[in-house]
């Protein structure tokens, strides 16, 4: 059986594509920090949050990050309400999960250990949560009930994120 000369270099160079791509795929290899950001507040207390609305973004996370400000977060946006579970496979930070409903109240909030795949879950549907270092909220006595501001929870239609 005669085969073309170029078969078994096109199929070398397809195995290889392929490879790399479930490679990339399935290998978050740097955290992301290049998300756009949006500035919230909690009483007199600021959150400078980048916002993951994409499925890639949200399933990505904070996962590989060794550091966080005290200010800083993570929005992951929902297209539609409903009860958002977390966990924190590849995640170095220990967490506190805040969900929050749609006018920014805080339903409930979660204390995540660090690299593990516990579940974590929205008491009821919701289509934000935020993110912090654990224990942000405790330090600044906001519990499930408290109300959140800014662009995403103003009713606004645009709920936009600036670069």
């Amino acid at each position: 059986m005669r085969r073309s000369p170029l078969f078994f270099p096109s199929r070398a160079l397809a195995m290889t594509a392929l490879g790399l791509a479930c490679s990339l795929a399935s290998a978050q290899e740097a955290p992301q920090l290049g998300l756009p950001r949006v500035e919230l507040t909690a009483g007199m207390h600021r959150i400078e949050a980048q916002v993951a609305r994409s499925p890639s973004e949200r399933q990505v996370g904070l996962m590989l990050r060794r550091d966080m400000p005290a200010h800083e977060g993570m929005l992951f946006v929902f297209e539609q309400p409903g009860v958002q579970c977390f966990w924190m496979k590849n995640t170095l930070l220990p967490l506190t999960a805040a969900f929050v409903a749609d006018d920014g109240t805080i339903v409930n909030l979660a204390d995540m250990q660090p690299q593990t795949e516990d579940s974590h879950c929205s008491a009821k549907p919701v289509r934000y949560v935020l993110e912090m270092n654990r224990g942000w909220f405790q330090q600044r006595g906001l519990k499930a009930g408290a109300r959140l501001a800014g662009v995403p929870f103003s009713g606004s239609p645009q709920r936009a994120a600036r670069p």
